[in-house]
């Protein structure tokens, strides 16, 4: 039989204990609250950013505010009101609208997160993807994997929006942010009408290089074709849709070479509605960011509606329920933390038995 004797809760030699502890720097596991709790403490909340504000404060940036000047990019970053002035969309995910203005060109730089591009309106721009010059139109998904030197270039006379989406919050969680600046000349070339990534990856679905560029040398963790084009995936959608007879049609950008998410951080789809019923409404570990494309739907998240049209952005955090509704045909384009999450062992999904009662 034991004869420890366990101490009162006011018992003085409990708070030397305490005290003793706590200049040791440790802290003491059964005064823990809320540390494993039965299901994700969220703090980023679901919040929609509207394109005619985005747009219009994009714009008034343009003819304000230098290129040179804040990282050399014009971007405004969408920050959640639940993550405290942080200027990011989710606790992991980084999404902002991006303004190149005529005749401009964002100077060459790399960093360790990963971004992509969805382009949403102009014409004639081209990224500059380490030394492999990709032209961007309205609905192109365009990718700069992490530590790959980009710049961009817009040598016509009208403006160009896209957004951005990358991993800044995650990496920086990590401790591994790096950024450099590229050198100071600039490239000034023409673009090539087609890169050479998508020579080499994008010649026809289901094919792909028996060797690429780099011989038979490891392939990158990303995918190797940097754009995907808007008339690749309306004519996936449109096929997806004849086949099933439904309403609703989805399809995942991959790398071709391997059928792996385009980057080992980032999912990309490209998710098309016509009126009907609503979506099953789902929950999912990770979040997520959804940019409309064309059209007009609403969602509902954890029983909150949100009415989207063309160019909105809406943040969906982790562990909420989420279904959408078209309001006409519409395409919604989704960046998400889901390939971390897999290759953890932390994905989890279900489907809600019934739709959320909106309030």
């Amino acid at each position: 039989m034991s004869t420890r004797r366990f101490a009162a809760p006011d018992d003085p030699a409990l708070d030397q204990l305490y005290a003793e502890v706590a200049e040791a720097d440790l802290q003491p596991l059964w005064t823990q609250e809320g540390l494993m709790p039965g299901a994700p403490p969220i703090t980023d909340v679901a919040h929609l950013w509207k394109w005619k504000t985005l747009r219009g404060l994009a714009e008034s940036s343009g003819s304000l505010v230098p290129i040179d000047r804040g990282g050399d990019r014009r971007v405004l970053s969408l920050s959640n009101p639940g993550l405290g002035g942080l200027p990011f969309a989710t606790t992991t995910l980084w999404g902002a609208v991006q303004y190149l203005g005529p005749g401009e060109v964002a100077p060459a730089h790399h960093h360790t997160p990963a971004a992509l591009r969805f382009v949403l309106e102009g014409e004639g721009v081209w990224t500059l993807v380490d030394g492999d010059p990709v032209s961007m139109s309205p609905g192109d998904l365009v990718l700069t994997p992490s530590w790959r030197w980009h710049e961009h270039h817009n040598p016509g006379d009208t403006p160009m929006l896209w957004f951005d989406g990358l991993d800044i919050p995650m990496v920086r969680a990590l401790d591994a942010v790096f950024f450099e600046d590229g050198p100071d000349e600039m490239t000034n070339r023409a673009v090539d009408p087609v890169s050479s990534a998508e020579q080499w990856y994008a010649g026809a679905p289901g094919l792909v290089p028996v060797a690429g560029p780099g011989g038979a040398a490891a392939p990158p963790a990303h995918s190797p074709l940097l754009a995907y084009r808007w008339a690749g995936t309306d004519q996936a959608l449109t096929a997806q849709l004849a086949a099933t007879g439904r309403s609703d049609a989805a399809v995942r950008f991959t790398d071709p070479t391997s059928g792996r998410d385009v980057m080992p951080t980032l999912r990309c789809e490209m998710h098309r509605l016509l009126p009907g019923p609503r979506t099953p409404s789902t929950r999912r570990t990770g979040s997520s960011v959804w940019v409309t494309f064309r059209g007009a739907a609403r969602a509902v998240v954890d029983g909150r509606a949100f009415e989207l049209e063309a160019g909105d952005m809406l943040a969906v955090p982790s562990w909420t329920g989420f279904d959408l509704e078209a309001h006409e045909p519409t395409d919604l384009f989704r960046v998400c933390d889901t390939p971390v999450l897999e290759a953890l062992g932390l994905y989890r999904e279900n489907t809600l038995d019934r739709h959320q009662d909106v309030s």
